[in-house]
């Protein structure tokens, strides 16, 4: 077998492999277009040929992930951090969106805070920008309608940005009215809801990556605080904010961010706007 020379196996280690990205890609197309059928009372083992109207949904969603990871990825492109192609996460789609996110591979060394503030805030303040955009045009394309005497049915838990758009474009809804939100709408609120969460100023979190570089000396305090407060909120306000710190304490807290090289260093005060920004929108 013949050896590559020197260069041609550098640029070989730093060429994004495609083929399990691009897999994993198709299966969660596969998985939140069903999801977003299913949204629309769509039985898919019923009519599978009405599967593609959870397109709306799934097109949607996956934009706002693939472009909070592409955030992410050309940020690290940018500071010389060899990063992978997103990974997508399908998941099971008859009790979930479809999805669990996704997430980037990246090998770095000694990153320093600016770099480190650069990657973990452009994906999320990326995606965070066209959330409100499929938001605002869901939003023109949903529904106010009366809420059944019965009290059946399911509503979502809201937040500042969300009810700040449902005003905007629908207006004020009366107390026996709720809005019919359109796919599109909705995959907006999951994404939302997904930067919030990947916003957590917590472990290897994009938010944890923020307040590592904005507060280095204070952030395993930060983390703890935040996971203790999960533990509190999901005790007596919602069982799933415990689901949440479980998850996050697993996966996210278990390797520390290294002593940056540059800890003397001081942030700028454009990247310290950008810290404190995606702080605010978490």
């Amino acid at each position: 077998m013949n050896e590559m020379p020197p260069s041609t196996q550098c640029e070989a280690k730093q060429r994004p492999k495609l083929l399990v990205p691009i897999i994993l890609f198709l299966l969660t197309a596969a998985t939140t277009i069903v999801s977003g059928a299913t949204y629309k009372g769509i039985d898919p083992l019923k009519n599978p040929s009405r599967l593609l109207e959870g397109l709306p949904f799934s097109l949607t969603l996956l934009t706002i992930i693939l472009v909070h990871e592409f955030g992410h990825f050309f940020a690290s492109q940018r500071h010389g951090v060899q990063a992978s192609l997103p990974y997508l996460i399908p998941a099971p789609p008859l009790i979930t969106p479809g999805t669990f996110g996704a997430v980037i591979k990246a090998k770095a060394q000694d990153i320093n805070k600016k770099a480190l503030l650069d990657i973990g805030a452009a994906g999320p303040l990326a995606g965070f920008i066209v959330a409100i955009v499929a938001t605002t045009i869901g939003l023109h394309l949903s529904k106010v309608a009366t809420l059944p005497k019965t009290g059946e049915g399911y509503g979502l838990g809201s937040a500042i940005i969300f009810q700040t758009l449902s005003y905007l474009v629908i207006g004020s809804v009366p107390d026996n009215q709720g809005i019919l939100l359109h796919p599109v709408a909705l995959a907006g609120w999951l994404g939302f809801l997904m930067t919030s969460v990947n916003l957590l100023p917590i472990g290897q979190l994009d938010g944890g990556h923020i307040a590592f570089a904005l507060f280095e000396r204070s952030n395993r305090a930060i983390s703890i605080t935040m996971i203790m407060l999960l533990l509190i909120f999901g005790i007596f306000i919602w069982h799933g904010w415990l689901f949440s710190a479980l998850l996050v304490t697993i996966l996210f807290v278990r390797h520390r961010h290294p002593s940056s090289p540059d800890g003397q260093v001081m942030l700028g005060w454009k990247r310290k706007l950008v810290g404190w920004l995606g702080l605010i929108v978490f």
